[in-house]
């Protein structure tokens, strides 16, 4: 297949032809333009993205917190500064592998610390022996 010379400016010289995409079997784009489709593109899937986050948010806690109002008002009325907090560590996380060390080490002292405080409370509420109760 012949490539498209540039010329010494290094943009393109002329149009798409039409007529190169006709006999190609594929998807349909909405708009001739590349960058729009790319917007479109974008668009999508991050909405996507967002619903399906969304629904598995909500679905992890009703399993797991028995449909608590408490629980459940976590997701829904998320503050923007979480929600800021949240994109940057996600975007920090994808960047590169060292924010990803980063955020899942963060990650795993939070569960660490949750799951110390829930020993330490259950250890507190326990009845020592000897005490009467």
């Amino acid at each position: 297949m012949a490539r498209r010379r540039r010329s010494s400016g290094g943009a393109r010289t002329g149009a798409a032809d039409p007529g190169d995409a006709a006999g190609k079997p594929g998807l349909s784009l909405p708009s001739p333009d590349a960058a729009t489709n790319l917007v479109i593109a974008d668009i999508v899937l991050r909405a996507a993205g967002g619903l399906l986050r969304d629904r598995l948010e909500k679905g992890l806690i009703s399993r797991h917190h028995d449909n608590d109002p408490k629980a459940r008002r976590m997701v829904d009325k998320r503050g923007l500064a979480s929600s800021a907090l949240l994109y940057g560590a996600s975007r920090l996380a994808r960047r590169s592998p060292l924010g990803l060390v980063v955020v899942a080490g963060g990650l795993a002292a939070k569960v660490f610390y949750d799951r110390g405080k829930r020993l330490e409370a259950e250890r507190k509420a326990r009845p020592r022996p000897g005490e009467p109760s």
